[in-house]
């Protein structure tokens, strides 16, 4: 199955929206306001202050994969500067790469003490041999294999990779917290969820006394529908943090890409032609000349100053600096109220992105 979904990726399909439409990004209202999840003014984004992830019994701890092994000394590289100014999260999955990505991590963390870094891994969805012979605990079995990956005898934080597995959410949840009672994550979590699964997911979970930890996403200046669609603050109310993928919409708000030099075509989240989006990156920039600040940290600002948790990509040490730029400072609600006005709501799908 996993093949069957590469080979359509490749063909054109898209992992969020089915086949690709030029679709035109649509604004979100003027009458909505960006303002109401947004962090209190004395709040400063640093490596320091961390996140808490709820697992059991009040613990918890602060075709899209493209790689050529002669990547690995840059991507090397880029995690010990994370390191160096306090950031040491990873997410990965059991999808990306069949495995490879989560390999690589093991590798970057052979030298660490354990308690010096924070994995994320997702639950491969796609419905294999497991998922019909071992519905409950296909979960398990799978973080089994990932943790063989990784070298490590635990994750972090273990996700539901999106909404369209085959089991039944009482039965993804069954076997999630089975994984949480072993002592293969410390907690769970899902991604691409609409408010009403994620809420089902968590009152499941609850039978077995184990916290929804996080809701991942995609979240940026070009995709607000979790924010427009009340999950975001939906999240808040209810404790879950609320992660974003695709935080730079695949590097178009890094300020890398313009409408003459576009980003390769299979960078299919956020995937609007850039002249759509120039007058978002203008604002981008102007603040971030303001502040002497990467464009790229502006965006993941913004982001942070909503009240998530941006997860961005990086393969080189410059990528990792630019992005380290977003701490020890925030943007004024002036400023929000400035990219809120350029930004866009985007699209969803009952296939992938339910909200």
């Amino acid at each position: 199955m996993q093949h069957v979904l590469q080979n359509g990726l490749t063909s054109g399909m898209s992992a969020v929206s089915g086949m690709h439409k030029h679709k035109k990004p649509n604004p979100v209202s003027k009458d909505f306001d960006g303002l109401a999840t947004v962090v209190p003014d004395d709040w400063i984004p640093d490596a320091e202050k961390g996140v808490i992830y709820k697992g059991k019994n009040g613990d918890g701890d602060k075709s899209t994969f493209h790689w050529s092994d002669e990547e690995y000394p840059a991507v090397q590289d880029g995690w010990q500067h994370f390191v160096s100014k306090g950031v040491n999260f990873i997410d990965t999955a059991q999808v990306y790469g069949s495995g490879k990505s989560e390999e690589i991590c093991g590798k970057l963390f052979a030298n660490m003490e354990r308690e010096d870094f924070v994995i994320q891994t997702k639950f491969f969805i796609m419905p294999q041999k497991s998922d019909i012979l071992h519905p409950t605990s296909a979960p398990l079995k799978k973080l089994e294999w990932s943790l063989k990956n990784m070298g490590l005898d635990y994750v972090d934080v273990y996700l539901v990779h999106g909404p369209i597995h085959l089991q039944t959410i009482s039965m993804i949840a069954k076997g999630m917290a089975e994984c949480v009672d072993k002592g293969l994550t410390k907690c769970v979590g899902v991604a691409n969820y609409s408010l009403e699964d994620m809420i089902k997911m968590q009152e499941e979970l609850a039978k077995y006394n184990v916290p929804l930890a996080i809701n991942q996403c995609e979240f940026n200046g070009l995709r607000r529908q979790p924010e427009t669609s009340g999950l975001l603050q939906g999240c808040k109310e209810r404790g879950i943090v609320f992660q974003s993928y695709s935080s730079l919409g695949q590097r178009r708000l890094s300020g890398k890409y313009t409408a003459e030099n576009p980003p390769p075509k299979q960078y299919r989240f956020s995937s609007y032609d850039m002249k759509e989006i120039e007058p978002t990156l203008n604002v981008l920039r102007q603040i971030a000349e303001k502040h002497g600040k990467s464009v790229s940290s502006v965006a993941l600002n913004y982001n942070l100053c909503k009240g998530i948790t941006p997860v961005v990509g990086v393969r080189k040490l410059e990528q990792a600096q630019q992005n380290c730029e977003v701490l020890g400072w925030r943007l004024t609600n002036e400023e929000i109220r400035e990219i809120d006005g350029v930004s866009f709501e985007g699209h969803t799908t009952n296939f992938w992105q339910q909200d």
